[in-house]
């Protein structure tokens, strides 16, 4: 074989990998427009006409977009548990690339963090203005039980501890998390849901979250029980324009003009002396009630958003599932446009993903010939 012929094979060979390097990055290129990558059963148009309301596909890449929707559609598929599994079988990845997503992938969770901060803040704050009521902040906290991981266990969940348990009424093994959510006229959003893990008190968490909110258009009210209630949580909501109701234990003791005085003690000295004194009233209204709403949100993360069952080991992934769980609670309320309740949005966005699913399976079967080519194309 002359020397002429190898050449020309060895072109020949060259041209067509570069062919095929092309094809290859023209087909990466045409994927990565799209934001189901591989399998779009696994896509949701409503779920991600949500994340595009908060302009998040302007800031994530198509990766973080679809691993963001994998899990928030698989909070609203029944059977959830908050386990890597349930995110794997509504993604084209497997399950230990969604849980490295969640550990220690990088990506900034805390510029969605802020973008749903600033959304929930504005939704508020807005109908505070236009109805003139008053905007709540409610804070209280909550824990999600866990099983004691053995003494040998190598990879033990962090930053669980034990804490008294009001339900079971003792020391259970568990994460307990500070919640603060906002309120007015009706609308009940979670603004922050943050893990205490003991390197910073509780009472300073909810200090810092009250330095960063805005002061509200209205007079307006901080919500507590009595764990909350301390000069350096009152005073920095009072510079907010945010006034105290709170719970005080009545052998609190206090000291008003100098004299050193038990809670109940003055308590009955003012139902005397002030005429129509009421410890849980605001001008004949009875706001402090409203703080319950707070853990009517605690029960709905633990039935519905698997806040009692995720199985995730890391505290970085801990922290970004909850703020997934509560972009999911935002999504159930203002979805439509018209504020409605969790429930109501939950069953919703149900339904509609659902409807999604049975749609693009049937748009498959009308494409194919055959059962064989119809699992090919569905996945």
């Amino acid at each position: 074989m002359s020397k002429f012929v190898i050449l020309h094979k060895k072109k020949d060979t060259l041209n067509r990998l570069c062919c095929i390097m092309k094809v290859t990055k023209q087909t990466l290129q045409h994927l990565r427009k799209k934001v189901p990558l591989t399998n779009t059963i696994h896509y949701s148009t409503f779920i991600y006409n949500q994340l595009k309301k908060l302009n998040l596909c302007k800031s994530f890449s198509n990766r973080v977009i679809g691993h963001l929707m994998s899990i928030l559609i698989s909070i609203f598929i029944s059977g959830y548990h908050g386990k890597t599994t349930d995110f794997s079988q509504n993604s084209s990845c497997p399950r230990t690339t969604i849980a490295h997503f969640l550990n220690s992938g990088k990506w900034d969770d805390t510029l969605l963090e802020n973008t749903l901060k600033s959304s929930v803040v504005e939704i508020i704050y807005s109908e505070a203005q236009r109805t003139g009521k008053p905007v709540f902040c409610i804070v209280d906290d909550t824990i999600a039980s866990k099983t004691k991981p053995s003494s040998q266990a190598m990879h033990p969940i962090e930053d669980a501890y034990f804490h008294q348990s009001h339900l079971k009424r003792k020391q259970d093994y568990d994460h307990q998390a500070v919640a603060v959510m906002l309120s007015c006229n009706g609308i009940v959003l979670n603004y922050a849901f943050v893990l205490y893990n003991k390197s910073i008190s509780k009472i300073d968490i909810v200090q810092n979250i009250a330095k960063e909110l805005p002061e509200p258009p209205v007079m307006s009210y901080f919500l507590c029980d009595c764990w909350y209630v301390s000069e350096k949580i009152i005073n920095t909501f009072v510079q907010k324009g945010f006034h105290t109701i709170g719970a005080l234990k009545t052998n609190r003791l206090l000291y008003p003009s100098g004299m050193k005085k038990k809670l109940s003690e003055l308590a009955a000295e003012l139902s005397v002396t002030e005429k129509g004194f009421d410890p849980v009233t605001v001008k004949n209204r009875k706001y402090y009630v409203c703080r319950w709403t707070i853990g009517v949100f605690f029960r709905q993360c633990k039935t519905r958003l698997a806040l009692d069952t995720y199985q995730i080991r890391s505290s970085k992934g801990i922290q970004r599932y909850w703020l997934l769980m509560s972009m999911a609670h935002y999504i159930c309320v203002i979805s439509t446009g018209q504020y409605q309740s969790f429930q109501e949005g939950y069953q919703l966005i149900r339904s509609t993903i659902q409807q999604e699913k049975y749609q693009y399976l049937f748009q498959c079967a009308k494409s194919c010939v055959d059962f064989e080519a119809f699992m090919k194309l569905a996945g």
